[in-house]
């Protein structure tokens, strides 16, 4: 921060007139308080000469001494059908094995991630070759979703007992607390067969 990035902010360019030098600081999120408060300094003082760009994923962790000098953007999570669309390109050109379930898992836990989807394909794909939606969570280490949308219909039919071995049977598997609640939260907005007054009761147990 003291050395490059103030060094290129004091170097004197020409430029047309109107045009900046611009900085762009990924990840400004782990930044250490010190290094944003020398940040904000360097802002000021040349502020005629150079713009920043900071992209990150909390911007709860940005001084407010630096997001009072920003224009704040704030981007939504990409849909399945724009992952969708990459991960086919790349499958495409990698020649890489794989399935409908093997998108749909990569789909889903990604969350709207892009890097997390092609992460998670990059390593299924050195791990077990094909991608298909076994090893996707196998990866992934996340209870499938068709093993938590047994346990949440039989809750709904009121079979109890099976659904509680189904919670045995995952529980059996190492998953915590945290990853089967989480990934229930997750299924139970994808259920079209429940109405919209059952969803929001199953969401409200999870985030109980």
């Amino acid at each position: 921060m003291r050395n490059r990035i103030k060094g290129f902010a004091q170097k004197k360019v020409t430029l047309p007139p109107g045009r900046h030098k611009i900085v762009i600081l990924d990840e400004a999120d782990s930044m250490t308080p010190g290094a944003q408060q020398a940040l904000r300094r360097t802002m000021e003082i040349y502020a005629g000469t150079t713009r920043f760009a900071l992209a990150c994923n909390q911007s709860n962790k940005i001084i407010e001494a630096i997001q009072s000098r920003c224009a704040i953007l704030r981007y939504s999570r990409l849909t399945d059908a724009q992952i969708l669309k990459r991960l086919l390109e790349i499958c495409e050109a990698e020649n890489v094995s794989h399935t409908e379930d093997g998108l749909a898992a990569l789909i889903f836990s990604a969350e709207g991630d892009m890097r997390q989807a092609i992460n998670n394909l990059q390593s299924t794909v050195s791990g077990f070759g094909l991608v298909n939606g076994e090893n996707v969570f196998k990866v992934c280490d996340q209870p499938h979703p068709i093993a938590v949308q047994t346990m949440l219909r039989d809750c709904y039919k009121g079979k109890i007992e099976e659904a509680l071995e189904s919670l045995r049977e995952l529980w059996a598997k190492g998953y915590s607390a945290v990853d089967i609640i989480t990934t229930m939260f997750r299924v139970v907005k994808t259920m079209d067969s429940f109405p919209e007054y059952t969803k929001l009761e199953f969401i409200k147990v999870c985030l109980v």
